[in-house]
């Protein structure tokens, strides 16, 4: 029997009912974008409403991308249990200067631009970080819901194997995330587009959740660590 048990974020969450859903459906992390330009965007009066509805041992997170410290002030006001993440250009300074625990968005570029992104400089940069959280660089900040190459590390190094603190996220949805874990084998999931609902034109409802995608995620995320890893090309 494996022993491994993913942990998973859903996040970009905008309403109650689906922060209800995430958490009956497995979820460990609900993560709130305190981004004004993001179409997720919640304010801190929001989030901790939103946050209040959270289960013991459901972690909130809130997501800022290069916040000014007043404003940053007003989440943790808010969510006061929260953890930070911080998405934008903040540095170790930017981050250890809210006093609080956080993690770190690493924005890797998609293709074979990966190659030139040293994972391992950029993680002993934020040493101090709770988790890495790997992202696709997209134009703009924030998820993009657009998946880099997992192919381009060497995962299997004593620093970036499962035992590390990484979050794999970007692009991820049911139909994916049991690759990507088996191939990357992180500490957690961090999905937001990929659980949200449709529109008529097939378009994600950006801060829309869909319950039954995101029960489908957490059950293809439970499938991945009962498989064996994939090894390396």
């Amino acid at each position: 029997m494996s022993l491994r048990h993913t942990r998973i974020k859903i996040c970009g969450l905008t309403r109650g009912q689906d922060v209800d859903a995430a958490v009956h459906a497995g979820a460990d992390a609900i993560g709130f974008v305190m981004y004004p330009k993001s179409p997720r965007f919640v304010s801190p009066e929001l989030a901790g409403e939103l946050a209040r509805r959270l289960p013991p041992f459901v972690t909130p997170v809130l997501l800022f991308v290069n916040a000014s410290p007043e404003f940053i002030a007003q989440g943790v006001a808010a969510v006061p249990d929260a953890l930070l993440q911080f998405h934008g250009d903040e540095t170790p300074a930017d981050c250890l200067a809210t006093g609080r625990p956080f993690m770190r968005a690493a924005r890797i570029p998609a293709g074979p631009g990966a190659n030139g992104f040293d994972l391992l400089k950029y993680a002993d940069q934020f040493a101090a970080s709770r988790a890495i959280l790997l992202d696709a660089l997209v134009e703009g900040y924030g998820g993009g819901g657009h998946a880099f190459d997992w192919t381009v590390f060497p995962w299997s190094h004593p620093r970036l194997n499962a035992s590390s603190r990484l979050v794999l996220s970007g692009g991820l949805t049911p139909a994916n995330v049991t690759d990507g874990i088996r191939r990357v084998r992180p500490w957690a999931v961090d999905v937001s587009s990929g659980v949200e609902a449709t529109g008529p034109d097939g378009q994600p409802l950006k801060g829309i959740k869909d319950a039954d995608r995101m029960k489908a995620f957490v059950a293809a995320v439970r499938a991945a660590d009962a498989a064996p890893p994939i090894p390396p090309s």
